[in-house]
C-alpha cells in the first residue's frame, strides 16, 4: 500500500487544518493571551493569540504548566450567580432563550478557550498532550479535576465514533506509522524491526488502528490479531520466530492479543470497544466462516490483589510465586508455576468473578473493558506469559474473553444494569472451587 493510499482518505477530509501551529512573537502574558483569546472577535486574530498561547505553553517547565493550569480552575471558573440566576429565570419561564442563557451560565469559560485553542491549525494534538500534563499533575493537585472534566466533555465530542476512521496496518504502512506502533505497543513489547515484521507480513497476522483526520500521522488505539486454528494457551504462542503461515480458509479463530492505547491524554475516552467490533465485522466479511473471536487478555491487577488484604492465598503461597518470577522464567521457575497451574486458574477466576472495585466493577482494568463491550471470560491459561511483565503482574496467567456477536448486545446490558459478569461453566467452577489448605489465607489465625 503507498503511504498516498494509507493518509490519502484522511487528508482529503482536513480543511485548511494545516500540519502545525506557528509561533508569533507576542509580549502579552499567558494570562492577559488567554483574556483576550476569550473577546477576540476576528478569526485571523484569534488564530494568532491561539497560536501565541499553545507556543508559550510549550515552553513552560512543569510547575509553570501546574501554574497555567492552576489559572483556569480559578480564574475561568463558574460564576455561581450567574448560573443560579439563569436557573430562576429558566425555572419561571421555560423559553427557548431562557435555556440558551442558562446552557452558556452553566460552561465554565475555560471550555470556550480550549474550542479557541483548537482553531488553531494543528492544535488538537497539542491540547491533547496538554491533557496529558495535566493528568501528571492531578495525584497532587485534586482541584484541577475540574479543568480534566472540560477536557473530558469536549474530547468526548471532538473523538467520537463518527470522526474516527479505520486503517489496516501492514508491513507495507508508511515508516513514521509502523515506529509509533512500536512506541505506542503497550501489552507485549515489540523488540525490534524485526518482531514487527513477524506481527504484520503474514497474511495470518493482522493489526488496525483508528485515526482521526486532525491527527492524521498518529494512532489512537491499535489491536494486533493473530487468526489462527484453535485457540492459543499463550502468546508465546503468536509472534513466532518460526513458524508455519497459515491458509486463510484453515484458520477459524481470530485472537485479539494486543489493545494498546497510544494518547495518554486521551485516557478515558475509549476507542477500544468500537475497534473491536469493526475488526470482527471487517474479518467476518473479508473470511465468512471465521465464526470464532476471542481474546488473549492480561490480568494486570492479579498479583497486587492476590498480595493485598483481600486474597484468599496465604502469604506463604504468594512469596512462593513472587520468589519463581523475579527474572524471566528459567527450568526452575517455571516447573514451580506449572505445578501450581490449577491453583493459580482458580485464583484467577475468583479474582475476575469476585474481585470487586466499591461501585460493584472488576477490579481488573481489562476485564472492566471488555466485560463492558459484551464480552465474557471462555478461559483461563497458566504460564501464557512469561515475559517479565507479565510474570510480574499475573504470574504469567492469561484470559480469553469471547465476543459471541449473537450475545454480546444482552451481555452488555446484564453487566450495564447490574455488574453481572458472564463466564463460561469451566470458569464459574474454576471460581467456586476451593483452594487446598496448605495455600489458603488462614483467617482465622490471623484475626486471633
Amino acid at each position: 500500500m503507498k503511504n498516498s493510499s494509507f493518509l490519502g482518505e484522511l487528508i482529503a477530509s482536513i480543511i485548511d487544518r494545516g500540519s502545525s501551529f506557528s509561533a508569533f512573537s507576542d509580549d502579552r502574558s499567558i494570562e492577559k493571551l488567554c483574556t483576550d483569546l476569550l473577546s477576540s472577535k476576528g478569526e485571523v486574530s484569534s488564530r494568532r493569540i491561539g497560536s501565541a498561547i499553545l507556543t508559550r505553553y510549550q515552553e513552560l517547565d512543569s510547575e509553570g504548566k501546574r501554574a497555567f493550569f492552576e489559572l483556569l480552575c480559578s480564574q475561568m471558573d463558574l460564576d455561581i450567580s450567574a448560573v443560579s440566576n439563569a436557573v430562576t429565570a429558566y425555572e419561571g419561564d421555560r423559553s427557548a432563550e431562557n435555556l440558551a442563557a442558562l446552557s452558556a451560565a452553566a460552561e465554565a469559560p475555560r471550555q470556550e478557550l480550549l474550542r479557541r485553542l483548537n482553531h488553531v491549525p494543528g492544535a488538537t494534538s497539542a491540547l491533547v498532550n496538554m491533557r496529558k500534563d495535566l493528568l501528571d499533575h492531578l495525584p497532587d493537585n485534586p482541584e484541577l479535576k475540574r479543568i480534566d472534566l472540560d477536557f473530558s466533555h469536549l474530547f468526548v465530542s471532538w473523538f467520537n465514533r463518527g470522526f474516527l476512521v479505520i486503517r489496516p496496518i501492514s508491513w507495507q504502512s508508511p515508516a513514521n506509522i509502523l515506529a509509533k506502533i512500536i512506541q505506542y505497543e503497550a501489552v507485549h513489547a515489540i523488540e525490534d524491526w524485526d518482531d514487527l515484521r513477524r506481527r504484520l507480513q503474514p497474511d495470518d497476522r493482522r493489526c488496525f488502528a483508528f485515526f482521526h483526520p486532525a491527527m492524521p500521522d498518529e494512532p489512537l488505539v491499535f489491536v494486533e490479531v493473530a487468526l489462527c486454528r484453535g485457540i492459543p494457551k499463550s502468546v508465546q504462542e503468536v509472534p513466532q520466530d518460526e513458524r508455519s503461515e497459515l491458509d486463510r480458509e484453515d484458520v477459524d479463530a481470530a485472537v485479539f492479543y494486543s489493545i494498546s492505547n497510544c494518547q495518554q491524554g486521551l485516557r478515558g475516552i475509549s476507542f477500544g470497544n468500537f475497534l473491536i467490533k469493526q475488526v470482527v465485522a471487517d474479518l467476518s466479511a473479508q473470511l465468512p466462516h471465521l465464526k470464532t473471536f476471542v481474546t488473549l487478555s492480561p490480568l494486570p491487577g492479579f498479583a497486587d490483589w492476590l498480595s493485598g488484604e483481600e486474597s484468599p492465598a496465604s502469604a506463604e503461597f504468594v512469596d512462593t510465586l513472587q520468589q519463581a518470577t523475579t527474572a524471566d522464567v528459567d527450568s526452575t521457575g517455571s516447573e514451580l508455576l506449572s505445578s501450581y497451574n490449577n491453583q493459580l486458574r482458580a485464583l484467577a477466576a475468583k479474582y475476575l468473578l469476585g474481585a470487586k472495585r466499591e461501585d460493584g466493577l472488576p477490579l481488573d482494568p481489562v476485564a472492566r473493558f471488555h466485560l463492558s463491550n459484551g464480552a465474557s471470560v471462555l478461559d483461563l491459561h497458566g504460564l501464557a506469559d512469561t515475559s517479565q511483565n507479565g510474570l510480574r503482574h499475573s504470574f504469567g496467567v492469561m484470559v480469553n474473553y469471547h465476543y459471541d456477536m449473537d450475545k454480546v448486545e444482552g451481555q452488555h446490558e446484564a453487566f450495564a444494569q447490574s455488574g453481572e459478569v458472564g463466564a463460561s461453566k469451566s470458569v464459574s467452577q474454576l471460581a467456586r472451587s476451593k483452594i487446598p489448605a496448605d495455600l489458603r489465607r488462614d483467617v482465622e489465625k490471623e484475626v486471633s
